[in-house]
């Protein structure tokens, strides 16, 4: 269970510094009412992810994700399909990012986030994890990392968890600061926007570049076993 946990920790790192959902909460909170948002999307956040990894292992465990404790040939091409495309998404990502003068695009939806209701809050925290793409694929995968270990099924749901815990600690943290610092968490936490809006393409293209090399080299591992 240790070795699962350490391979699905850099997944669970890489989704948990997604800078879109970061700053989605940032803005949730800054707005009326904004605790009991913030505590809707993050919630819903949770719900999604976890919803998205256990579909991922029970379709995984029908199929036998692993064969006599190594990982069945179907998962590793999986997640060398992953790891190539996060590749080309890392590319993508990168020749997007904006030159120094040139303002960032944001998805224009973030812009009258501040005036969603708590309902709507939480739908925009359950879309970002379990409807977006980029999070899809690293859940998808995190979760064939987990399944090709032949764990008991009691284990990998503890895995599971550990993961989507990890994997919230991004939109976790502007929640628990407003809840502890109130408004004096305000500066701190537009600060932290504001950089995450401005290098959101760099973030993202380096996070692709390194899980993607990753996902090869473990799939690459599990072919030659």
């Amino acid at each position: 269970m240790g070795q699962a946990l350490g391979n699905v920790l850099p997944l669970a790192v890489a989704v948990a510094i997604f800078p879109v959902p970061i700053i989605a909460v940032v803005l949730v909170l800054g707005s009326p009412r904004g605790r009991a948002k913030g505590l809707a999307f993050v919630l819903a956040w949770l719900v999604g992810l976890g919803a998205v990894g256990a579909l991922v292992l029970l379709f995984a465990g029908a199929l036998d994700a692993s064969e006599s404790g190594e990982p069945a040939t179907w998962v590793n091409v999986v997640l060398l399909a992953l790891g190539v495309l996060l590749l080309v998404l890392a590319a993508k990502q990168w020749r997007g990012r904006p030159r120094p003068g040139e303002e960032t695009p944001v998805p224009g939806w973030l812009s009258t986030i501040d005036q969603f209701t708590t309902a709507k809050a939480a739908g925009a925290g359950f879309a970002l994890s379990a409807l977006n793409p980029k999070n899809v694929l690293l859940t998808v995968a995190a979760a064939a990392e987990i399944a090709e270990r032949g764990l008991p099924a009691g284990e990998q749901a503890v895995v599971l968890v550990g993961f989507v815990l990890i994997a919230s600690v991004g939109v976790l943290t502007p929640l628990v600061l407003t809840l502890a610092l109130a408004d004096r968490s305000h500066g701190l936490l537009e600060e932290v926007r504001g950089w995450m809006t401005r290098y959101n393409a760099v973030i993202m293209s380096v996070l692709f570049l390194l899980i993607g090399a990753k996902l090869i080299g473990d799939a690459l591992s599990g072919f030659s076993h």
